[in-house]
């Protein structure tokens, strides 16, 4: 079948080319009643706007490219989804870059892919770009813009790490737990924005809020994933000569539900013997019916992406730093500490 061209389009809304082009590519003022006949034109004769020559015509490649550090977890997965099908509304494709490679892999995206003419702007997830990267990228007149924390002249969108892990670890201590476990990361992985220091000083602010003694041997790591939660909350919970934690606040949700299924394997109930908090709201986290704080990742990558579509198709800027929301979601795994297995006078904050 021959391809529609510009001009049969224009025919049959009764418009010139150029309207044609200025209403099919959103640059340029066309009054709506044209616009509306353009549109209804080029449906009724399926045509559709060649790229290369929009392109070559704008300098625009409506083409986004998004940059994660990993694939296969769930946050990443989320803020995908979000940033990706609101692009794709605005009329923009998306390039996914995926770091999982290493260093090497970052280096050829940042020095070789971003800088082609391929993409109008780059979308950056959990990723603390260096100065170089940053300035390379603005070299080329790539607007850009990240997810995760704050960076320096770069329009950033983040949550705050230590407030969430807070807000998680006040809710058992309101419940009345003082002997509270801590499942985090390790400093030095997945070091980006430093979550697992800001999500553990959280846990630390809480507890010196709430008048209770940090103990170490009660804090340790899981490395965000769901078999490193039950690993160590099989240490906290089952672990011979210490008092038991009443509670454990993990800084992930997969941690949280690796530490209800090292209670049930240890014959613990949950939240009788131990209560468990998370932070993510992961996928699974309802049906584990685990207490969390919900940091909506979803919801992050719709954001951005609206940031993204604000700067190349109406050129305003946004503020430096955006702070998203997040919400301390109750459910069962969370409950008072049963009178018997309260602390002795011997145990932290006892």
């Amino acid at each position: 079948m021959q391809a529609v061209s510009i001009a049969e389009v224009a025919k049959r809304a009764g418009v010139s080319t150029a309207t044609v082009s200025r209403a099919l590519s959103g640059r340029g003022t066309v009054s709506p009643a044209r616009k509306q006949a353009v549109l209804d034109a080029a449906a009724a004769l399926g045509y559709v706007v060649a790229s290369n020559a929009s392109s070559l015509a704008s300098g625009r490649t409506r083409n986004v490219g998004v940059v994660i550090p990993f694939l296969d977890r769930w946050y990443f997965g989320q803020v995908l989804e979000g940033a990706q099908l609101t692009l794709l509304e605005a009329g923009y494709d998306v390039t996914l870059y995926n770091l999982a490679g290493g260093t090497r892999a970052r280096a050829q995206v940042f020095e070789q892919f971003l800088l082609r003419q391929r993409v109008d702007a780059v979308l950056a997830v959990a990723l603390e770009l260096t100065p170089h990267e940053i300035a390379r990228l603005h070299q080329v007149g790539k607007p850009l813009v990240c997810i995760g924390g704050v960076i320096p002249g770069v329009p950033s969108l983040g949550i705050d790490d230590l407030a969430v892990s807070e807000l998680a670890t006040d809710h058992l201590t309101g419940l009345g737990h003082t002997t509270i476990g801590f499942i985090g990361g390790k400093p030095e992985v997945d070091s980006d924005f430093q979550l697992p220091v800001q999500r553990f000083d959280g846990y630390r602010r809480s507890l010196q809020r709430a008048g209770i003694e940090f103990d170490p041997a009660l804090a340790l790591y899981g490395d965000f994933t769901l078999d490193g939660g039950y690993t160590a909350a099989k240490q906290l919970l089952g672990a011979p000569g210490r008092h038991r934690p009443t509670a454990i606040s993990a800084a992930s949700d997969e941690m949280a539900i690796g530490a209800i299924l090292a209670a049930r394997d240890l014959g613990l109930s949950v939240p009788g013997d131990v209560s468990v908090a998370g932070v993510d709201d992961y996928v699974h986290s309802e049906f584990f019916g685990l207490t969390t704080v919900a940091q909506f990742p979803y919801r992050q990558g719709v954001e951005a992406a609206r940031v993204i579509i604000d700067q190349l198709d109406h050129d305003r800027q946004s503020p430096s730093a955006i702070s998203l929301p997040h919400e301390l979601v109750v459910r069962s795994s969370t409950a008072r500490p049963r009178p018997h297995s309260s602390p002795d006078k011997t145990s932290p904050g006892g």
